[in-house]
């Protein structure tokens, strides 16, 4: 697929950028015990404001206030179901946008099962994880024909607890698959980050090989998807500024850390100061 000129992909990001800088949109995270100040800050340091609220007394009201919601079932259980059902919901009759982060989708039944659960019931907008949880939400939707995906699943690797050791290989044609099936954008995170909807695909190249290495990236790119989906209509526009500002804060975070531990430091530092010439220099966005 031939790129778009660098000056334009990045000249769209830094303009949703600025949207939500402008915006400071209330994003609303039902999500994991591990994650949740190292997200809170990631949206803080974008531009956005944070807030982590699960108990079902407050759910409708929060949601009703907050510009996008974002569901993360890294830490699962039976009632955290409940309250992100019961938000999910809540966001969908006021028409706030919902990003799902599938967090070990394959890894076990109850976590698939959440997952259908709320793609079905909730109707997210977007739809962001590693390439073995979207394999694993493509087989539990029965997305695409079962020889197909034993094949890709072959080379993309599987669930190992929450991380991915996926080759990339049909990596596109899934996610592309999923977004059929499921109604909504789809976000496989990976050395190249792939979006796809029912129509249009793109690629996000950047980073750091040291992301991997800090516990929660995958949760904070979910999360500041939810700030980007806040004030971008178009959720596949918003998922991809959200990737490309995600990688080029890691790239420009890395080349000033020595270790996953400063890494994690200078990336809030990155986000809070990132600019347009950062966005050309970090980052490459291939798309329709």
């Amino acid at each position: 697929m031939p790129a778009a000129p660098a000056s334009n992909a990045t000249a769209a990001v830094h303009s949703a950028l600025e949207r939500v800088r402008a915006a400071r949109p209330l994003v609303h995270n039902i999500t994991n015990f591990v994650v949740m100040n190292t997200t809170a800050n990631a949206l803080l340091a974008l531009g956005a404001s944070p807030v982590m609220a699960h108990a079902p007394e407050e759910l409708e009201e929060m949601t009703a206030l907050a510009g996008a919601l974002v569901l993360n079932i890294g830490t699962l259980s039976g009632p955290w179901v409940g309250s992100m059902l019961l938000a999910g919901r809540a966001a969908a009759a006021r028409g706030v946008p919902v990003v799902l982060d599938p967090v070990g989708a394959g890894a076990s039944r109850m976590r698939t099962r959440a997952t259908l659960d709320l793609l079905h019931e909730v109707r997210p907008a977007i739809l962001r994880g590693n390439a073995s949880e979207i394999l694993a939400v493509a087989g539990a939707l029965d997305a695409l024909d079962a020889r197909r995906l034993e094949a890709i699943a072959a080379g993309a690797g599987t669930t190992r607890g929450v991380d991915s050791a996926h080759s990339g290989r049909g990596v596109e044609e899934v996610a592309r698959a999923v977004a059929v099936a499921a109604g909504c954008v789809v976000v496989v995170s990976g050395a190249v980050d792939t979006i796809a909807d029912a129509r249009r695909t793109a690629f996000v190249s950047g980073g750091s090989g040291l992301m991997p290495l800090v516990t929660g990236m995958g949760c904070t790119a979910t999360a500041l998807t939810g700030a980007f989906a806040a004030v971008v209509p178009d959720a596949f526009e918003a998922a991809v500024a959200a990737m490309a500002v995600m990688s080029a804060a890691g790239g420009a975070a890395a080349a000033r850390s020595q270790g996953p531990g400063s890494l994690q430091m200078h990336f809030l530092d990155a986000l809070y100061t990132l600019g347009r010439a950062d966005l050309e220099a970090q980052v490459r966005v291939e798309g329709p």
